[in-house]
């Protein structure tokens, strides 16, 4: 004869499906029901835009700071354009998502400050010094982004550092 009511094993499966419930239900992606999480997820949204754009401001900076160089020194061209092609790249991948309806926001990118050097090292070698700055910037901006847009941050910021270690022996093989 099979014993009814409560069981030790019963109490405690019921006692597992119910923690698991609420387990699965504090996992929930929706966080438009919950209060206070709506405007905390558009804070942060705002954030990441705002470090977005500066992001890629500087970028257009640097790309600026590269066509005067390779300008100014015709010699060192070769050697940055491949450079010059992946911070281009890093713009496009750290430019914020356009939201439906936006126009697209081609602007001309801004002068970068101050002549090149006249001395090819010397102008490669402040193409390094602008990566590393780059770098770290990146690499400090890293605390306050999302995990998502900090990957990408940190994967930019170790490709600015290999630019600036690359610059680098660019400089010393540039011929004066």
């Amino acid at each position: 004869m099979r014993r009814t009511g409560t069981t030790r094993r019963g109490a405690l499966t019921a006692t597992g499906a119910l923690a698991l419930g609420a387990v699965l239900t504090g996992c929930g992606g929706d966080d438009e029901g919950a209060g206070g999480k709506k405007p905390a997820r558009a804070a942060t949204a705002k954030a990441e835009k705002a470090l977005r754009e500066k992001a890629v401001r500087d970028g257009a900076l640097l790309l600026a700071r590269y066509d005067l160089v390779a300008e100014a020194h015709p010699a060192t061209a070769a050697g940055l354009v491949p450079l010059r092609a992946a911070v281009a790249e890093h713009g496009k991948a750290l430019a914020p998502p356009r939201a439906k309806g936006e126009p697209k926001g081609d602007k001309a990118p801004p002068a970068p400050a101050g002549p090149v050097s006249a001395d090819p090292k010397a102008a490669v070698r402040e193409l390094a010094a602008a990566e590393r700055r780059r770098a770290d910037a990146h690499t400090e901006a890293l605390l306050t982004a999302g995990p998502e847009l900090a990957r990408l941050l940190a994967s930019v910021a170790a490709a600015a550092a290999a630019h600036a270690y690359l610059l680098t022996e660019l400089a010393e093989e540039t011929a004066v």
